[in-house]
């Protein structure tokens, strides 16, 4: 089903079925990006670094050129945001608060070492919040799509693996917590007085965006992020755990919102419901 171009605002302009058609798109397009990570490491590749000192591999490289080529087909008119072409250039300056947002490598650390826990991420942000993600992490052959109808009336939240969906959900957080945390970027000074307030029965340490997909799944209750990010971090898997039922917030209670200046996000927390 196609959208209406000339008003993009229209009543009914982005519907679940449009949505959900996108989605069925896209991710056989993150799987094919995600091929290309794999290829890339095993015959070799060099690392290099940014200007903010992160690393970037021919796989980041090809795997954004092979989604931004088809999102260009799928939707030409919508702003594309993706991390490689920020690098490259700067910021893209657009109206309104609708967009694609890329992270085709996310977490290239692990990649870069040889682990498994490193992701392909696309988002469309309707509104300046995500309505549609997908998750795909390659050496692991996982995928997880996520699609909320803009009016949060209808949702869509799936774990692919051997070409199969299964449902997902948040799980309802008991007396004990298990906490999704960062394998590279955590802030110790911060997070042990967060999680002392909890009583935590274990605490998983993973890369790249799978950690908003631990609590989308009900295998981790809360995911506390104190580092920086940018918004094509976050923004996929963000869809997910929305999808999931779940929320992603500032501290004070705020829904993360998208389009903030130069895509940096605040501290965060993506959790299920509470008891």
């Amino acid at each position: 089903m196609s959208l209406p171009v000339d008003n993009p605002r229209g009543p009914g302009a982005v519907d679940f079925a449009s949505l959900n058609a996108w989605a069925d798109r896209l991710r056989p397009v993150a799987q094919q990006a995600g091929r290309s990570t794999l290829e890339v490491r095993a015959r070799g590749f060099v690392v290099t670094a940014k200007q903010d000192h992160s690393p970037v591999t021919e796989a980041d490289q090809i795997a954004e050129s092979i989604i931004v080529a088809e999102l260009e087909r799928l939707r030409p008119s919508f702003p594309i945001v993706a991390e490689e072409r920020v690098a490259a250039e700067r910021p893209p300056e657009f109206e309104g608060d609708d967009f694609w947002l890329v992270d085709a490598l996310d977490g290239t650390k692990e990649f870069v070492k040889g682990g498994d826990d490193y992701t392909v991420n696309v988002a469309l942000i309707w509104g300046g919040v995500p309505v549609l993600g997908i998750v795909h992490a390659p050496a692991r052959g996982e995928t997880y799509v996520g699609v909320t109808d803009p009016g949060g009336t209808a949702r869509r939240a799936e774990l692919w693996r051997n070409g199969r969906p299964e449902k997902i959900c948040v799980r309802q957080r008991s007396a004990r917590v298990v906490i999704a945390g960062s394998k590279s970027h955590e802030v110790p000074e911060l997070m042990d007085p967060f999680l002392a307030q909890y009583d935590v029965e274990r605490k998983i340490a993973i890369g790249s965006s799978l950690k908003f997909c631990l609590v989308a799944a009900g295998v981790a209750d809360l995911y506390p992020r104190f580092g920086p990010t940018s918004e094509w971090d976050i923004g996929a898997g963000h869809a997910v755990v929305r999808a999931a039922g779940g929320r992603v917030h500032t501290f004070d209670g705020a829904e993360v919102r998208y389009k903030k200046p130069n895509f940096r996000n605040g501290r965060f927390l993506a959790e299920g419901p509470s008891v």
